[in-house]
């Protein structure tokens, strides 16, 4: 048996408890300055003030001793009942809104809380025929409420068909939730959303690749304690650095003795080597060629193809005659060299002189800046689809994600205004939607190996991976290449592994036909993942 290395101990009454609503919130901890420009403080001293960012930026570097005013005082999570009609049936459903005690399995100390909202069907006599979805975003430093509120909750946010966010910033009942399927945890990780440390020193126990799994597996364990769901069925629903987590949350929990019945990776990242050096270039050609395609920037020939079977060139172009010719380098004979720079004018819509003088690879920055420059444009990261006026004509590099700009506009207000109207949690302090409230992040993003563990000790877990065509953040030739190098057996690969691609970006759930679409792939993976599952019913 192998122990837990967060435990609650003498804590055991507290699983039953959230922090309740916040209606003086405490002010943030001050970020320290740069140690290059200010002495460290002494002890007991808070760090001297850096400017505007004392009002948003945690700070986990203020000493221990210094005046902090403590998280409120522990209480009952919030409950509210509601009902949505999803294929014309009616669901009834419980909605809780609570903070999760995480403590030191040593010392017993509570070291922060985990912010969750748990959604349950309403009369389900024997929860084990009910499965339970752990669902999380990344970042490292993103919130929850992107899957919450643009995926899988009961309730969407409502935007354009295409994902473009126009006032007012509103929602409405979600017919793509899973929650037909599947009893739905969010959880925000440490530093995310609302979830805090109970000191700024025990920030960094948290934050870091192994920390944050360690985490967030004594948060399952706690959850499922709490709430009584031991022989529930738990699936893990990851998207970006999420994907990192839920890869190495299977292979955790799987050690700890509660395995996992699914996994859903959405625009992943758990092998860092599938984005490095000429590999990297190979993997982002893909997503290169599908951006130009989509702007009429491809030759001809290219330009008649539909979605697939753009992709479909790519990816044979990208893993043949692009990637013999950056193996070859310097040994490229000038007719290889002159026809590989062709195919890639052709493919990405760059011109042959830009390509010659880049030495055949294009970073992101550089693609998004030269597809639209002589419409003074710029493409973008999250979706390149997406793009916008280049403020600086000239520039190699983006001043910022125009797709991101325009989510993180609708996002936050359309949350609060779910979570205090609908919900009735009101919680005065920060949500950290996107970055803000986490320190120095450590450790290797490459949970790869942890997943394998899993399918080899539980060959039974079932898994679907999800990619958009036009994400740069975590292109899909890197994450075929992913797939590809797994270390699971055969009938693994064959029975069970899904893979799903969309014409989306990093955020699929954005672009309506494509949500559309993976949530039929989706009932699909979770109804093969159940059928063998007793007692459960398929749906």
């Amino acid at each position: 048996m192998i122990r837990w290395p967060w435990a609650f101990g003498l804590l055991a009454l507290a699983l039953a408890a959230s922090l309740p609503a916040q209606q003086n919130p405490a002010p943030a901890p001050r970020p320290a300055p740069p140690a290059a420009q200010s002495p460290e403080p002494g002890p007991g001293q808070a760090p001297a003030s850096s400017g505007a960012g004392d009002f948003f930026d945690y700070n986990p570097r203020v000493r221990p001793g210094a005046s902090i005013a403590s998280i409120p005082t522990v209480g009952p999570p919030v409950v509210t009942h509601h009902q949505i009609t999803l294929a014309g049936k009616t669901l009834s459903y419980t909605a809780r809104v609570g903070m999760m005690p995480i403590a030191n399995a040593t010392t017993g100390v509570v070291e922060g809380y985990l912010n969750y909202t748990y959604y349950s069907e309403d009369g389900v006599a024997d929860p084990t025929t009910r499965p339970v979805s752990y669902c999380f975003n990344g970042g490292p430093g993103a919130g929850t409420l992107w899957l919450h509120l643009g995926a899988f909750g009961p309730e969407r946010i409502q935007l354009q068909p295409e994902g473009r966010a126009v006032p007012p910033y509103t929602y409405a009942p979600n017919p793509d939730t899973l929650l037909d399927q599947t009893d739905l945890v969010f959880v925000d990780a440490m530093g995310t959303g609302w979830s805090r440390p109970t000191k700024p020193q025990y920030g960094p126990n948290f934050w870091g690749v192994k920390n944050d799994i360690a985490a967030f597996g004594e948060f399952v364990r706690s959850f499922t304690n709490q709430y009584n769901r031991w022989g529930s069925p738990i699936f893990l629903v990851g998207e970006s650095y999420g994907t990192t987590r839920a890869a190495g949350l299977s292979g955790y929990l799987t050690d700890h003795d509660m395995p996992v019945q699914g996994v859903f990776l959405l625009s992943t990242v758990i092998n860092s080597q599938a984005g490095e050096g000429d590999l990297g270039a190979v993997n982002a050609l893909p997503t290169q060629a599908m951006t130009a395609w989509y702007h009429h920037k491809v030759a001809p020939n290219l330009q008649k193809l539909n979605a697939d079977q753009m992709s479909q060139a790519a990816v044979e172009f990208a893993s043949t005659d692009y990637l013999s010719a950056l193996y070859a380098g310097a040994r490229m004979t000038p007719e290889q060299r002159a026809k590989t720079l062709n195919e890639l004018h052709q493919f990405t819509g760059l011109p042959v002189d830009f390509l010659a003088q880049n030495d055949l690879k294009v970073s992101l920055d550089q693609f998004s800046t030269e597809l639209l420059r002589s419409q003074h444009e710029m493409t973008s990261r999250l979706d390149s689809r997406f793009d916008g006026y280049l403020p600086n004509g000239g520039s190699q590099t983006t001043p910022f994600d125009f797709s991101l700009a325009n989510a993180e506009n609708a996002f936050l207000t359309a949350y609060e205004r779910y979570m205090r109207n609908e919900l009735h949690y009101v919680n005065n302090d920060i949500y950290y939607a996107l970055g803000g409230g986490i320190g120095r992040w450590t450790g290797s993003y490459d949970t790869a190996s942890d997943l394998t563990e899993a399918f080899a000790k539980n060959p039974g877990m079932k898994l679907m991976v999800a990619m958009g065509y036009y994400d740069f953040a975590t292109p899909y030739g890197a994450v075929e290449w992913t797939l590809a190098h797994l270390k699971v057996s055969p009938q693994i690969r064959k029975n069970n592994i899904m893979v799903g691609h969309y014409q989306a970006g990093h955020m699929v759930y954005l672009d309506r036909a494509a949500a559309d679409t993976m949530r039929a792939d989706l009932r699909r993976f979770y109804t093969g993942a159940l059928a063998s599952v007793p007692g459960v019913a398929l749906r």
